[in-house]
């Protein structure tokens, strides 16, 4: 059963959103002041630590049940050559996941996080936006609602990755019908799209965007017409994690696109939310600059899959191991700055 009757009913689910446990993160920040080293100088490993204690309003947090949550789906924009492969590797791929044989198991299982693959109706891709609506209000409207209650309420963090050949070309159009610039704006080479498919790509994003001229205004409405079911189930869940005030880490490009709209929505909707890297892909940088998220790595990484979020959450487990490990001055017998 759909949880959401309607774009008007998950509009105001969008913006009736809880705020964070001020409390909580000022008792993370007292006590960082009592530890033995400089003040601020384990520069954002406290910061995140204050983030995390804000979002499960508890001091210390925990991170004890960690959630790797990928979504994938299949896209009709495929057939404007969008991509360097068949759409038929989404599903090979995420057999390869149940398998254990991808970067995400291993990332997974060095971050003592548990992965959890959803698939959404592979066999029936999407329908092709650059000529009609991608998804039906219906449809985005079922798949934002798997998102939505496939958040596990009991995560102490749940970070968010996808799978879906073609939703660079979706999250591009998303990015672009939301902070403008077309398709040369935000539109990469993708799983390595040679220059000809690049342009193909900018061509069928700029093509989508006047055709869906009319829905640009409303952000759901871009992401219904612009997106996927995978892409929707990630604004899902990340809407169920604020509203459940459970902290989230956002892969790369396409799960920063997928959430964007709720940041268009709403100021502040996405401050339970930490871009764990800054992809490779061309429109990332862009994307976290217009949203303000400042990414906690920056590797080159552009694999999708949740892969650099979940080797984000190897620095949150190192930031809050300093905090609730490390001995204050007066524990360790060590002078303060004063004395």
């Amino acid at each position: 059963m759909t949880r959401f009757a309607s774009l008007a009913d998950l509009k105001i689910a969008c913006l009736d959103l809880p705020a964070g446990q001020v409390e909580a993160a000022a008792r993370i920040a007292a006590r960082e002041a009592t530890l033995t080293k400089p003040p601020q100088s384990l520069g954002r490993l406290e910061e995140a630590v204050a983030w995390l204690s804000l979002w499960q309003g508890k001091s210390p947090p925990r991170l004890a049940k960690v959630e790797i949550l990928v979504f994938a789906g299949n896209h009709g924009v495929t057939a404007q050559g969008v991509s360097a492969y068949s759409a038929e590797v989404t599903a090979q791929m995420v057999a390869n996941f149940a398998n254990g044989g991808a970067a995400i198991n291993q990332l997974a299982r060095a971050a003592d996080a548990e992965l959890r693959v959803i698939s959404l109706d592979l066999d029936h891709p999407t329908a092709d936006f650059t000529e009609s609506h991608a998804m039906s209000a219906a449809e985005f409207l079922e798949a934002v609602t798997s998102g939505y209650e496939a958040l596990p309420p009991e995560a102490d963090l749940v970070v968010l990755g996808e799978m879906g050949i073609g939703n660079t070309t979706s999250a591009s159009a998303i990015a672009a019908a939301l902070f403008g610039g077309g398709g040369t704006r935000f539109a990469g080479h993708g799983t390595g799209l040679d220059d000809a498919g690049l342009q193909r790509k900018r061509q069928a994003i700029d093509r989508a965007l006047t055709l869906h001229a009319a829905s640009l205004g409303d952000p759901l409405r871009v992401a219904a017409a612009l997106g996927g079911r995978e892409l929707a189930a990630l604004l899902g869940a990340a809407l169920a994690a604020r509203h459940r005030r459970i902290p989230v880490v956002l892969d790369g490009f396409v799960c920063t696109a997928a959430v964007a709209p709720l940041a268009k929505l709403r100021a502040g909707a996405l401050d339970h939310a930490m871009a764990g890297h800054r992809s490779a892909e061309a429109g990332h940088r862009l994307l976290l600059e217009e949203l303000r998220l400042n990414p906690l790595l920056d590797l080159d990484m552009r694999l999708g899959e949740g892969s650099g979020a979940a080797l984000a959450v190897l620095i949150l487990r190192a930031a809050l191991a300093c905090h609730v490990g490390m001995a204050t001055f007066a524990e360790a017998h060590v002078s303060g700055k004063d004395g």
